[in-house]
């Protein structure tokens, strides 16, 4: 499904925007003329953010402050979001990981992740098809991981949990093909921002396959724009989901292990 994609004077609505990826969102939809509503933990960021975005390219701007781990809080955003707003797209971005053995990790801290990474993600993507598929337009692009394509021993429940956003966000893509609304699985590999500190999963110098977030986000408006249900931005990055589809499990299992060893 491709054809014209218009932002400019209609709204979006990106979730984990006070940083990283979804603050470059934030900023390359501005940009291209889009209003945003803009939500994260952090109100300080977000309210900066928005008065940038502003200042530098006109567009309006809207802040929620919302946790995405407590029950009920995806409900409340899109509430408050689309409050006389029609939102023409949106960015599930909010999301984090935790590395470490699974038994050590403490269990609500992972129970958290899951609501944040699946339940938040999930609950905000129904709002979004719900409201777009009877105007007959509108976009979603869920950020996944290329870790979602394999078990990997020390990121267990982060990996499960991207599993999941890949798998749900491309039966939607198909559910919703033709009826106008475009739903991208963004695959991103590994990216310098704050998410790597709070993982835990902070990089050696120049790891493989590592891109910047302007280039993850050029590259997943790109395929909004074409029509395109999955991006995974960077060859090398690419070819690390098909070589884990097509080699036997336990050989991928144990090679994953063996690296996130490694970087314990």
């Amino acid at each position: 499904m491709g054809g014209a994609w218009e932002y400019r004077g209609r709204w979006g609505l990106v979730t984990g925007a006070s940083s990283g990826i979804g603050e470059e969102f934030a900023r390359a939809l501005a940009a291209r003329g889009m209003n945003l509503v803009l939500a994260a933990r952090r109100e300080d960021r977000l309210q900066a953010l928005a008065a940038a975005l502003h200042a530098e390219h006109g567009v309006e701007t809207a802040v929620v402050p919302v946790d995405l781990a407590k029950p009920g809080a995806a409900g409340v955003l899109w509430l408050e979001a689309s409050d006389g707003r029609p939102l023409h797209l949106l960015v599930n971005n909010a999301g984090f990981g935790l590395k470490g053995r699974f038994d050590e990790l403490p269990a609500e801290r992972q129970t958290e992740m899951v609501r944040v990474n699946c339940t938040a993600l999930l609950e905000l993507a129904h709002f979004a098809v719900r409201d777009m598929r009877p105007r007959g337009e509108g976009g979603i692009i869920n950020v996944a991981s290329i870790a979602g394509y394999q078990p990997i021993p020390y990121l267990a429940a982060y990996a499960a949990s991207k599993a999941f956003v890949v798998a749900l966000s491309e039966a939607l893509a198909e559910e919703n093909r033709e009826a106008g609304v475009r739903v991208v699985t963004l695959n991103p590999g590994p990216v310098a921002t704050e998410f790597q500190d709070v993982a835990g999963t902070v990089f050696g110098n120049d790891p493989v396959g590592l891109r910047t977030p302007q280039q993850v986000v050029a590259a997943a408006l790109g395929a909004l724009e074409r029509g395109q249900r999955t991006i995974t931005p960077g060859l090398v990055n690419r070819l690390s989901t098909y070589v884990v589809r097509v080699s036997p499990r336990g050989v991928v299992i144990r090679t994953a292990k063996t690296i996130m060893k490694k970087m314990r």
